[in-house]
């Protein structure tokens, strides 16, 4: 008797598709807004469901944000950046370069991102490692990542060699300064409770 043994993803060969790839099964319909998904690495991932805390804080954080960085940068709120070519991530904040045409032709890319946040319960584990690999391989030179649980925010900093070097934690009880935004002071509180 053959006996069937368990198969792990490593031992499958999986197809790697392309930013272009996934935007064909936009267009066609294949994908549609009904599928929480993104594109990670090649792979077409599906999103946790929001519970009521990630919900507040995305909500309420999105309003702080937007008015923090009025006329000086772009707040986007679940939207897509495009990291050619395999990823098509939707980061709960991706503050952006201002862009004249307002990104009607295009999502924003690596040169536009002055900073990604991330809101994370039950995805801090994929948040810390998967997307920041991710990010730091798109040049993204700074990420921060709401741990609803622990009450706390991570910051990933010192782009090298496609990872970050830099990690510092902060409270709610702190303020912190985007890098390529230096002079707009980040309240914590508003993001982390």
């Amino acid at each position: 008797m053959v006996q069937a043994s368990s198969l792990t993803s490593a031992d499958l060969f999986l197809k790697r598709w392309t930013v272009d790839d996934y935007h064909r099964m936009i267009s066609a319909g294949i994908l549609t807004p009904d599928d929480r998904v993104e594109l990670l690495d090649g792979q077409i991932v599906e999103m946790a469901p929001q519970d009521p805390p990630h919900a507040s804080r995305i909500d309420d954080g999105g309003d702080y944000l937007k008015t923090l960085f009025a006329n000086r940068a772009k707040v986007r709120v679940q939207l897509p950046i495009t990291l050619a070519p395999g990823s098509e991530p939707e980061p709960d904040f991706a503050i952006v370069r201002i862009d004249e045409n307002r990104y009607r032709d295009r999502h924003p890319q690596p040169q536009d991102v002055l900073l990604l946040i991330e809101v994370a319960d039950s995805t801090m584990k994929r948040d810390r490692t998967h997307k920041a690999r991710i990010y730091a391989n798109a040049g993204i030179g700074e990420y921060w990542i709401v741990d609803i649980k622990r009450q706390q925010l991570v910051v990933l900093q010192d782009l090298q060699d496609g990872s970050y070097q830099s990690e510092q934690t902060f409270t709610e009880n702190d303020q912190i300064a985007p890098l390529l935004l230096p002079d707009v002071v980040v309240n914590l509180r508003h993001l982390i409770l």
